[in-house]
């Protein structure tokens, strides 16, 4: 188990790969922690050096007090990458993951040689709504609205098996002040204008199914990077590295082999 300190908060990450290899980071959802991407890690080239990690107040990592900025979020995830000595890194942000790596590659694109907006967009939701999401939660806990969550993450043959339980439970497991921190980083958060300015390999990944980021929004996100394109996985909602790992590992690595990821 591995973590690094940096001082105002501990986060648990996980190397995998090539400990020589081309660097990767794959950022995760809000809600999960590491282990959404481990169906996909054996589907990816070899010769990467992944590294996965979880945000503050999820998994493993520290839990600082709540609300959160999407500063600090952006800033835990350049810290690590420094820590570890990475750079000119394939990020691949879901979710809350892709707006980390929006505002990351906008501020240090010596970390970031190319960008996979995956189920993101550059502003998701309003803040009304994501207050009225917090609200609930302080009075009923995760667990009330976690129902309503599993529609918008998982198409509805996924939501009939037993494998959807456990990422329910991961869900309702994460810390309470975790959760609701990571909430308000969404809702302050409007990546659109640093967003447009950025010029970088991009790719964008929507479920057809996606409750929370639509085609559409990832569409209008990834729009606004030139010469970036969309991919779409049918029958996938919010978080189709779960529900199509075959597919959204040959989309990744289709991506790592057009950038030259691999060859420097």
């Amino acid at each position: 188990m591995q973590v690094a300190d940096l001082g105002d908060v501990k986060l648990h990450y996980r190397l995998d790969g090539d400990p020589d290899g081309a660097p990767i980071v794959l950022a995760n959802s809000l809600g999960t922690d590491l282990r959404v991407w481990d169906q996909i890690i054996p589907l990816l080239p070899a010769g990467l050096r992944i590294l996965r990690y979880d945000k503050r107040g999820h998994g493993l990592s520290s839990c600082p007090p709540a609300p959160y900025a999407m500063g600090a979020l952006v800033k835990d995830a350049e810290r690590l990458l420094d820590h570890l000595g990475m750079k000119d890194v394939l990020f691949v942000g879901l979710s809350i993951g892709g707006l980390i790596g929006q505002g990351l590659a906008a501020k240090r694109l010596d970390l970031v040689r190319a960008l996979v907006l995956s189920n993101t967009a550059a502003k998701i939701g309003t803040r009304d709504m994501w207050q009225a999401r917090i609200d609930s939660i302080r009075a009923n806990g995760i667990e009330a609205i976690a129902d309503q969550v599993m529609e918008r993450w998982f198409a509805k043959p996924f939501r009939l098996t037993a494998a959807m339980h456990a990422w329910r439970t991961m869900m309702v497991r994460q810390p309470l002040e975790g959760y609701l921190g990571c909430c308000a980083a969404i809702a302050g958060t409007d990546m659109i204008t640093p967003t447009s300015g950025l010029r970088l390999p991009a790719l964008g990944i929507a479920g057809s199914e996606d409750g929370s980021t639509p085609p559409d929004l990832v569409r209008e996100t990834i729009s606004l990077i030139p010469g970036a394109e969309l991919k779409l996985i049918r029958n996938a909602g919010h978080i189709p590295c779960v529900e199509a790992p075959e597919a959204y590992a040959e989309i990744l690595s289709e991506f790592i082999e057009q950038t030259g990821h691999l060859s420097g």
